[in-house]
């Protein structure tokens, strides 16, 4: 069972690792409230059927009201499952868990993020992805006549690994990409260099967004992409919250390419956004909105009285 709800400040576990600026930013959101904020990292929770609610995380006697998630460290794949699993743990023992693991695993695979907004409605790049090399080849050579292909990997984030293919022999060997070719037909335009958006979306409403603009196809800001300012319209918002809403996100940052109003397809889903960029070109306080949504939904739910 979660914390005392006789308490009247809640317990949050904030789950980050090493030093990350957003999770700082978040922990001091949390504690202006007068809420209780236990950083850990996953790596170091277990399953411990001895502990009280049968998760021990450190630094806690029982199980947090609830959880933000910044960051799942990488590992093997029988420790990410695991650490995953602690968050699914956690969710049927009752605790709050922002984002939950289900959405955290939805956004983290590419092609299950893409199935999904397809399946509410939402406008994608067409979209192949197959684990032989032939099949990808025959994609590439149906598919890559006029317009080349963007090879992802599967799991990644911030525009690392994105390749253009126009040719099959330009496809690299599966051993390259963990054996499987993610593969999107490339929508961008060059109108003095490339543009897309990212809208930054909380329980449900879209908060801030900007256009990330670049000389090079790749906009992601790591990459080298400028962020700028940009106007939140009603398309815009309407496709971001319906977007984090497919793969069941509370909080989420959305890439979105959209060269005219009306045409706006989705391009990623991020269930563990930054937004050093949305930072650089809005003041809206985007940890202080997470903090007031999640606190505002655990109070909806436990019988305490208001914190702060």
């Amino acid at each position: 069972m979660p914390h005392n709800s006789r308490s009247r400040s809640p317990l949050v576990a904030l789950f980050a690792d090493g030093k990350d600026g957003h999770a700082t930013a978040l922990e001091k959101r949390l504690e202006a409230t007068g809420a209780l904020v236990r950083r850990a990292s996953l790596a170091d929770c277990a399953f411990d059927s001895t502990y009280p609610g049968g998760i021990a995380i450190p630094g806690f006697d029982g199980l947090p009201d609830a959880a933000l998630v910044r960051t799942i460290p990488a590992g093997s794949f029988e420790a990410v499952t695991r650490r995953l699993g602690i968050l699914h743990g956690l969710r049927e023992a009752g605790t709050v868990v922002w984002n939950d693991a289900r959405a955290i695993e939805r956004c983290v695979d590419k092609s299950t993020t893409t199935f999904l907004l397809g399946l509410a409605g939402l406008a994608v790049p067409p979209t192949w992805t197959v684990e032989d090399r032939e099949a990808a080849t025959a994609i590439v050579r149906r598919q890559a006549r006029s317009v080349p292909l963007v090879l992802k990997p599967l799991f990644g984030a911030q525009g690392r690994g994105l390749r253009l293919i126009r040719d099959p022999d330009e496809l690299p060997a599966p051993e390259e990409i963990a054996g499987v070719y993610y593969l999107q037909r490339f929508m961008g335009v060059d109108r003095g260099g490339y543009r897309d958006y990212r809208v930054f979306v909380v329980a449900g409403r879209a908060v801030a967004a900007m256009s990330r603009r670049s000389d090079n196809w790749i906009t992601n800001v790591k990459q080298g992409g400028q962020p700028e300012p940009t106007l939140l319209d009603e398309e815009l918002s309407r496709v971001a919250v319906r977007a984090a809403a497919a793969v069941g996100a509370d909080f989420a940052g959305v890439d979105i390419l959209r060269h005219a109003p009306g045409d706006a397809l989705v391009l990623e889903v991020n269930s563990m956004p930054a937004w050093n960029g949305l930072r650089q070109v809005c003041d809206i306080d985007i940890p202080g909105a997470i903090v007031a949504a999640l606190l505002q939904t655990l109070a909806a739910r436990t019988p305490w009285s208001a914190v702060g």
